[in-house]
């Protein structure tokens, strides 16, 4: 019975620890983004189709059936003859038209068409990029406080070794009751620093969920970050910035938006040409007991000539805006490189930033290290020790930080440079 009662809680409670491919994957299945945006590829695809049914004649149909209270010809054959006819009836037709040229309307739109699938696949790639880094810096910021928490583990575990020994000096009388004070409060310190950061790591834990698809109280990471595992050199990353501006998706859609503009202005010219249109049409009628069908067939050129006059205008219009499209494909060229020399630049000082931390780390260590042989031999203070002990923490603190720090603009640099 009691077994029963146990397991359930603790499978509740219990958190699956994922791996950083694994929440990417889950992002690109789960992510609210991400399904919207291959929504918008479904929605551009049916207007692709929708589009190329322009090229398909047109057919309609009608009916019509009347009856009326008098006959709609009335014949006056004497002042004692009088005939009323047609005063029921039915009608129908069926009318088919095929437009032959418009001006390269038709094709036009169906280019755009197309266009418009190709930047709503590239949108649907850009999502995927904002998304993967958005998880990836939420990963990272559980793995930091994670460290921060084992970190804080080994100070308090110092503490506690260093309260014990204060305590039993000051039993004998050789060491100030103050110094047991300075270490207890440094203890709640700590106790205070524990609660905020494992109330930060719960928080994070269901925003890395929930922006996964996952459950928010069983997620946790696999990853940590140690010392020995240093992080290697960026040079291996750097690539060709103008061989890789093609590469990306921003310049992929500056290209698409010159491509459109180009087909709008082309479409502009087309709907102030001549149309042609053939058609055929049967119809069918029974207005005097009688069925009668015929067809016909037939031929329609549209000129749009009072259209010319203020359609010289609209061109010139739509003609400026191609100019206005090809400036701004030009200047954010150039803001992608700058942004790309930026993303490389901050690769290479987040790993510097590693390794200082890593340099800090050992001072660190040492300093603390002999202050607390100093202060056993009797010729330093608590309160250098417990300094010393503080800037152990914050320098190993610093360096989760930088190393996780590295890793985002890792992915930052590749992404910009379209990888």
């Amino acid at each position: 019975m009691l077994s029963f009662i146990i397991l359930p809680f603790v499978s509740a409670h219990s958190q699956r620890a994922y791996t950083l491919e694994e929440c990417r994957a889950k992002a690109l299945t789960n992510n609210v983004r991400i399904k919207n945006a291959r929504n918008d590829v479904d929605v551009a695809s049916q207007e692709k189709k929708e589009a190329m049914t322009h090229f398909f004649p047109s057919i309609s149909a009608t009916g019509t059936g009347f009856i009326a209270d008098k006959g709609l010809i009335e014949l006056g054959l004497g002042p004692e003859n009088h005939l009323s006819l047609v005063d029921n009836g039915a009608m129908g037709s069926v009318i088919a038209s095929l437009p032959l040229f418009t001006g390269g309307q038709i094709i036009n739109t169906n280019k755009l068409a197309k266009v418009s699938k190709e930047i709503r696949s590239l949108q649907l790639k850009q999502s995927e990029n904002e998304v993967l880094l958005t998880t990836e810096s939420y990963y990272w910021q559980i793995v930091t406080l994670k460290t921060k928490l084992e970190t804080l583990s080994s100070v308090e575990e110092m503490l506690d070794n260093l309260c014990k020994d204060v305590r039993a000096t000051v039993d004998a009388g050789i060491a100030n009751r103050n110094d047991l004070l300075q270490v207890q409060l440094k203890q709640n310190e700590m106790k205070s620093y524990r609660i905020q950061l494992e109330n930060a790591l719960s928080l994070s834990r269901m925003v890395l969920g929930q922006y996964i698809g996952e459950p928010t109280f069983k997620i946790d990471v696999a990853t940590t970050i140690a010392k020995a595992n240093l992080q290697e050199a960026p040079q291996s990353l750097q690539c060709d910035h103008n061989e890789a501006l093609r590469y990306t998706n921003e310049y992929r859609l500056l290209n698409k938006n010159v491509e459109v503009s180009k087909l709008k202005y082309k479409k502009t010219i087309g709907s102030y040409l001549p149309s042609l249109a053939i058609g055929g049409s049967i119809t069918y009628n029974n207005l005097m007991d009688k069925d009668q069908s015929s067809w016909i067939g037939f031929a329609t050129v549209s000129i749009p000539i009072s259209g010319w006059w203020g359609g010289t205008h609209a061109i010139k219009k739509d003609k400026i805006q191609v100019i206005n499209v090809q400036n701004e494909l030009t200047n954010n060229s150039e803001l992608l490189m700058i942004k790309m020399q930026k993303a490389w630049n901050d690769v290479n000082d987040a790993y510097k930033e590693i390794q200082i931390a890593g340099q800090s780390i050992e001072q660190a260590t040492e300093n603390l290290r002999l202050n607390n042989d100093y202060y056993k031999a009797g010729i330093t203070t608590m309160n250098e020790l417990l300094d010393s002990q503080a800037l152990f923490q914050k320098s190993k603190n610093q360096y989760v930080e930088a190393c996780s720090q590295y890793e985002i603009k890792k992915r930052e640099y590749l992404q910009a440079t379209g990888r």
